[in-house]
């Protein structure tokens, strides 16, 4: 295998690393999003207390710190 090809083939290794981070955050969010979604479904389907709102309020709020997080995370990776 000459400079070119190894170079090459470097890269492509670099380019699978790369995907592979993305991949592990885009699915770190996609849970966040989810579980998002199961507190929205649970408040949507229940009555609930004032201080049963606040507190999946403040859930919600957690999940979106996180998720955003985790995009500022993905945008660093940016190759």
């Amino acid at each position: 295998m000459n400079k070119d090809e190894q170079d090459h083939k470097k890269f492509l290794e670099e380019q699978i690393e790369w995907c592979k981070k993305q991949d592990g955050i885009l699915e770190a969010i996609e849970e966040k999003l989810y579980e998002m979604k199961e507190l929205a479904e649970y408040a949507r389907d229940h009555e609930l207390t004032s201080l049963e709102i606040d507190k999946l309020n403040g859930q919600l709020n957690t999940l979106k710190q996180e998720v955003h997080s985790l995009e500022q995370q993905l945008q660093s990776v940016v190759h």
